[in-house]
């Protein structure tokens, strides 16, 4: 088991003792409703699937050996979310104290070099890692939002943002069981009337009670476990090749 001993959902201590990790992965994600038809942990689900074939693959293709961490279940909220039953809304202060201490802890390891792997819009960590640049001078952490790593178009068919074709159809490739897409609802969104907001020249977070009826945006009807499947294969692949050129390179 030593050498396929990459998650800590399932490793044990033993498995892991005196072996040399390259890097650690920390998935990223939330707990809000996604549509009528995904789990709230939509978001963890998606950030620690794709995790653990990247990383995988990283160790068959490149022979770098990372872990991964158990995901963060707590993500920053827009207005009319956190009005939704058993959605939570983590605060700036909060996801920065999880992740100073993530970084503390590994850093204490002599593991040096940590990628978040986001599946949650509403994160942003940026702030945060400068000021962990700051007091980690030599901890490197990277911020990676797993889908964004590869253009939706092409693969998919109706494109959104939340609980849409893309989040749905991975979802059913890596865990199928907990997708029902009978109970989906269509999606249908309100954009901002500002044209200059929805073209993104300014930002001011979206009134999900506003914007969506069934929290989703994004019809996600024709979704199918093969479309999730091409997708989560050409990410894995990218974020695989992002492990190593890390790993192995210097950053400058």
């Amino acid at each position: 088991m030593e050498n396929n001993s990459f998650d800590l959902l399932s490793a044990s201590y033993n498995e892991i003792k005196g072996i040399k990790y390259d890097y650690a992965v920390l998935p990223w994600g939330a707990t809000e409703a996604h549509n009528y038809h995904l789990p709230y942990l939509t978001d963890c689900y998606l950030s620690h699937d794709v995790s653990v074939d990247a990383v995988e693959k990283a160790f068959a293709l490149y022979k770098i050996k990372g872990m991964i961490l158990p995901p963060v279940t707590l993500g920053s909220q827009n207005p009319g979310q956190y009005d939704i039953t058993f959605c939570i809304h983590a605060r700036y202060e909060t996801q920065k104290a999880i992740l100073s201490d993530v970084v503390a802890s590994l850093d204490r390891q002599g593991i040096n070099k940590l990628f978040v792997v986001n599946g949650h819009g509403g994160n942003s960590f940026k702030n945060m890692v400068r000021d962990l640049a700051f007091d980690y001078p030599s901890f490197t952490v990277i911020i990676v939002d797993w889908y964004k790593i590869i253009p939706p178009g092409g693969y998919f068919d109706c494109i959104g943002d939340h609980a849409d074709e893309l989040e749905t159809s991975v979802l059913m490739y890596y865990r199928p069981q907990l997708v029902n897409l009978p109970v989906a609802g269509e999606g249908r969104y309100k954009p901002f009337q500002s044209s200059s907001l929805n073209e993104g020249i300014a930002w001011t977070p979206r009134n999900w009670a506003k914007v969506s009826q069934d929290t989703g945006i994004g019809n996600p009807h024709q979704s199918t476990a093969v479309k999730g499947e091409r997708y989560a294969k050409a990410v894995t692949g990218k974020l695989a090749e992002l492990f190593m050129e890390v790993v192995t390179k210097e950053m400058y």
